[in-house]
C-alpha cells in the first residue's frame, strides 16, 4: 500500500536524481560544449548560438519540471505529514 510516506521519499529521490542529471547536462555542457556542438553538427545543421540556445531552453524547461512535478509536491507532503 503507498503510504504518504513512501510518495514523500520517492519524490524527494526523483528530485534529487533529476537535480544530479541537471547539474550533469550543465557540466557537460560547460567544459564539453565544442565536442558536443560538434557531435550534433553533424547531425543537425545549427549555429553554434542556435544550438547554445536549444540547450539553455532545455535546461530551463527540466528545471522547471523538477520544481512543478518534484519539488513542489514533495514540500507540500512534508507540510501536511
Amino acid at each position: 500500500m503507498m503510504t504518504l510516506e513512501i510518495i514523500r521519499d520517492a519524490l524527494g529521490w526523483c528530485t534529487l536524481i533529476n537535480i544530479v542529471l541537471l547539474l550533469w547536462w550543465l557540466l557537460f555542457m560547460a567544459l564539453a560544449h565544442d565536442l558536443v556542438y560538434r557531435i550534433h553538427g553533424k547531425w543537425f545543421k545549427l549555429s553554434a548560438d542556435q544550438f547554445a540556445g536549444i540547450h539553455y531552453k532545455g535546461m530551463l524547461y527540466f528545471k522547471l519540471c523538477i520544481v512543478i512535478f518534484n519539488l513542489v509536491p514533495y514540500l507540500a507532503l512534508r507540510i501536511v505529514g
